[in-house]
């Protein structure tokens, strides 16, 4: 297809696939889109085994990694011990994850038996995303995503030296421009409706905003349009805003690859998209992901002040891992409790597909979308 991202990246179709799963970015690429891998949990060890593994999967099709730097964030240069971190969190956020867990039937003895290592949180800053970057400049990636915020210096740079394009997520107009003057090559305008951090403004609106200011300011960058999208119908509607293709984070999660939890992904095939929610509950900011009583009690009278990342993680780290665990087990309050990231195109993954047939089917619905439009324009 003839578009500035297939251009940029040399992908065959402008479907961008974002996902922690390494099968799933494989298979996107391979199909002519573009796989994107979230790289945030990984060390440099353990990044350069998945990339070397995408590398012999995808045989010189393009793929890029998606870092995590946020602008803002509590310790962000990192100073903080594993004991000063411990004494910021209030004992009062402790008693109240007990009190859902225990709500629902879940033990919570030895929850706060945990050792934080002394690089807690270290993927999100300068140091630990360099060293992640600096595994992936070793490969053949050609995009790299900063997905909270502009990209720092060192990534833009890094990248430039390297020929490999740059992009950063965004949901405003305002925010649109800040990444634009830091040095991107193109724009992931994200809505509301996507899963993960989002903004508060809807995708059908924030595009074609994020399209007229860049018009009028002269900037010539492809924007990428994200959020809810999970149909080449959809797709479609996008680019005839104006956008260069489509970012797609969501739908990847039910299909048969994913890393998602069978529990997980049983409530994601089941879901409604009203049973989403953004909640800062998981990471200090907000996220839009599945509605359990786990978001309800953060929102509750008696809940406490949620804390600034990474400090939220230190509190629904240990109670969701075991919540997961137990979920997959059987547990009934587990599985009620259960969460992740997901946006409101859950109601429409209803069925748990091959990677390879959602990218197919993406294509199939395009072309079905293009031609009823042709079909309008030529009455």
């Amino acid at each position: 297809m003839k578009s500035k991202i297939c251009e940029m990246v040399g992908c065959e179709f402008p479907l961008v696939a974002f996902s922690h799963c390494r099968d799933v970015i494989a298979e996107v690429s391979k199909a002519g889109g573009l796989g994107v891998l979230g790289v945030v949990g990984h060390t440099p060890e353990s990044l350069e085994i998945e990339l070397n593994w995408i590398d012999e999967q995808v045989k010189g099709k393009p793929y890029g990694v998606d870092l995590i730097v946020p602008t803002s964030m509590a310790d962000r240069e990192g100073s903080l011990t594993p004991e000063d971190l411990e004494a910021r969190i209030p004992e009062q956020h402790k008693r109240h994850v007990e009190n859902i867990l225990a709500e629902n039937g879940i033990d919570t003895a030895g929850l706060w038996d945990r050792k934080i290592s002394s690089d807690f949180g270290d993927g999100m800053r300068e140091s630990g995303a360099s060293a992640q970057l600096e595994v992936a400049m070793n490969h053949p990636i050609k995009a790299v995503v900063n997905a909270l915020g502009a990209p720092p210096p060192f990534m833009v740079e890094a990248a430039r030296e390297k020929g490999i394009v740059v992009g950063a997520l965004t949901g405003s107009r305002e925010h649109a421009m800040k990444n634009v003057e830091a040095g991107v090559d193109f724009l992931v305008v994200s809505g509301t409706e996507a899963g993960g951090h989002c903004g508060e403004i809807s995708t059908m609106v924030v595009v074609p905003e994020v399209l007229e200011t860049l018009k009028e300011n002269h900037m010539d960058v492809p924007v990428l349009a994200a959020g809810g999208i999970v149909t080449g119908k959809q797709m479609a509607a996008c680019m005839m805003m104006g956008a260069a293709g489509v970012w797609t984070g969501s739908v990847w999660l039910t299909t048969t690859e994913a890393e998602t939890l069978p529990s997980i992904k049983e409530k994601m095939l089941t879901a409604s998209s009203r049973e989403t929610i953004r909640s800062r509950s998981r990471t200090g900011k907000y996220t839009r992901q599945l509605r359990s009583p786990w978001t309800d009690a953060w929102v509750a009278d008696d809940a406490p002040d949620i804390l600034p990342m990474p400090f939220q993680l230190l509190v629904s780290g240990p109670a969701l891992a075991r919540i997961d665990k137990l979920a997959e087990s059987g547990h009934t309050g587990a599985k009620k409790l259960a969460t992740y990231w997901v946006g409101q195109g859950v109601g429409m993954m209803n069925e748990s597909l091959s990677t390879r047939r959602v990218v197919q089917n993406f294509m199939e619905d395009f072309a079905e979308a293009w031609e009823s439009m042709k079909g309008v324009m030529q009455e």
